[in-house]
């Protein structure tokens, strides 16, 4: 007698497919898990129908264990980025926020290559329960890997396309105006900054707050500069805005470490901080109290963007939905301007 072949049961890859959204996207909504869009959910449940599809329920409950891994993951290749000083201290503001919980901290340096690839896996496999991506460039494939595995995830700063869901940012449009206006009231009208990485939104909020402090008195910037952040990035660019403007008066450089640069080579090129040349850093990092002139800057609280960043995904794991955050930011005024 002839026996029915038992049909294949669908699998969940093929219900990702048929719905057009990555593997973790349809696990989540199959599995009843927040923080996935309505679009995306539909899709997914009118594939399920499509497909007859049934989930395992011994896989159901492991997708759904919570592993107590927190993900801290920055868009940037070098190691030596954890040793910045404003890096430092978002860390140590994320891990004094995790010490009375039972969640632990992971870094990751989402590097292209086999950093994003590790990261990749990691949130693909449920690896972690949340991910706080920082440092994103434009297009930047962090951005597609985290929304694609579909975990609770806050913002360390804003992407430069999108706004996310839940994000802690500081005032860096206030902040970089702020700094321009300090250099206008001490007289000064040929006013050029040294901003940090294009394509970041950090980088571009900081030039629009200067640009539009500028012009509400009349003025252009002067010139402008491109670095990475760092010191050296910081000699080279003002090495640079000193061969294209020697007639410069100020500066406002998007970080105290690229401000710290600027001051060594303003020295060495004979020029008086701040009879001759003002400069304004950003992030009142602890080494800008030591440089030579002390280094006037504006302050945002690092420890803090760690400590309210990691308070807000812990709030979205417990089935909250906090409001983005702006912290302040104010002028700290030193000898430099």
């Amino acid at each position: 007698m002839a026996t029915d072949t038992p049909r294949r049961q669908p699998t969940l890859d093929e219900v990702a497919r048929r719905a057009g959204v990555s593997r973790t996207a349809a696990s989540r909504v199959i599995n009843n898990a927040p923080y996935v869009s309505q679009a995306k959910r539909d899709a997914v449940e009118r594939a399920v129908r499509d497909l007859g599809y049934h989930p395992n329920r011994t896989a159901r409950a492991l997708a759904t264990r919570q592993t107590g891994v927190i993900v801290l993951a920055f868009s940037l290749g070098e190691p030596a980025v954890l040793a910045d000083p404003f890096f430092a201290q978002v860390i140590v503001g994320v891990s004094a926020a995790l010490e009375d919980t039972d969640h632990h901290l992971l870094l990751c340096l989402a590097a292209p290559g086999r950093g994003l690839t590790r990261l990749s896996n990691l949130l693909r496999t449920h690896g972690a329960d949340g991910i706080m991506p920082m440092s994103l460039r434009g297009d930047d494939p962090l951005a597609r890997i985290v929304e694609d595995a579909g975990l609770p995830a806050v913002y360390g700063g804003r992407p430069v396309r999108g706004e996310p869901r839940w994000f802690v940012d500081a005032d860096n449009y206030g902040g970089a105006r702020t700094a321009t206006e300090h250099l206008i009231g001490l007289g000064r009208t040929r006013i050029a900054m040294i901003n940090g990485l294009p394509e970041t939104h950090v980088s571009e909020t900081r030039f629009r707050g200067f640009r539009e402090a500028l012009a509400m008195s009349g003025l252009q910037p002067h010139a402008v500069e491109h670095g990475d952040f760092t010191e050296p990035e910081g000699a080279r660019a003002m090495t640079a805005l000193l061969d294209r403007s020697p007639d410069l008066d100020a500066v406002f450089a998007a970080s105290d470490n690229m401000a710290t640069g600027a001051l060594r080579v303003l020295r060495d090129s004979g020029r008086a901080v701040p009879d001759d040349v003002a400069v304004v850093g950003f992030d009142d990092v602890a080494t800008a109290a030591t440089t030579s002139p002390p280094l006037t800057t504006i302050h945002q609280p690092a420890q803090a963007l760690g400590r309210e960043m990691t308070r807000m995904l812990l709030a979205v794991l417990a089935g909250q939905d906090p409001t983005p955050l702006i912290l302040p930011t104010r002028l700290v005024v030193r000898e430099s301007a």
